[in-house]
């Protein structure tokens, strides 16, 4: 029920994407680049559920994240970015959620100095269009705090060129052509 795009790049970077079959949205991204030693590092994953990195059995035991500390994600919809921030028990009235335009930065206050996050919009970077504040807005339901920005209509257009590019393609795994030993 997935489609998985990779795609390298020239300057040396690798990006793969998970697409949902049915609706054709995006359900991960992830980067890597090479280190300074020519190998790969470690996947940064820009949309979807963070994965935590494999431990050992015994690091497991030793040290572990609280499972109340806020867990934050993106996961876009189809005409909108949305970011998740699980375990945020407090209530609406407590956020504020603005945007830096000099730096380009999203960034999410509580009045009682509990949370503070800073992060950017990679999309729009990429596409060097300007952050828009009337195209942003939050919700808070079930200790989840969701931020939801609207995509530009460039951006739409582009990730409808995409589309029709990715149901061109035809999947490595749809080939019929076998090798077959004599």
């Amino acid at each position: 029920g997935k489609r998985k795009v990779h795609y390298l790049f020239e300057d040396g970077k690798e990006m793969a994407e998970e697409y949902d079959m049915k609706t054709g949205q995006l359900v991960s991204r992830k980067w890597r680049e090479k280190n300074a030693l020519g190998g790969f590092g470690s996947w940064q994953v820009e949309v979807g559920d963070p994965t935590s990195p494999p431990m050992g059995a015994l690091e497991s035991e030793l040290i572990k994240e609280s499972s109340s500390n806020p867990v934050f994600m993106r996961k876009d919809t189809l005409t909108n970015f949305q970011w998740r921030i699980r375990n945020l028990p407090y209530p609406k009235e407590v956020y504020s959620v603005s945007l830096e335009k000099e730096q380009r930065f999203c960034v999410v206050r509580t009045t009682n100095k509990k949370y503070y996050k800073r992060f950017p919009i990679p999309d729009l970077d990429r596409y060097q269009l300007p952050l828009d504040a009337a195209a942003l807005s939050f919700t808070h339901a079930n200790n989840t705090l969701i931020i939801t920005y609207q995509k530009p209509k460039e951006i739409l257009a582009a990730e409808e060129e995409l589309q029709k590019e990715l149901k061109k393609i035809k999947a490595a795994n749809e080939d019929d052509n076998e090798c077959k030993t004599q």
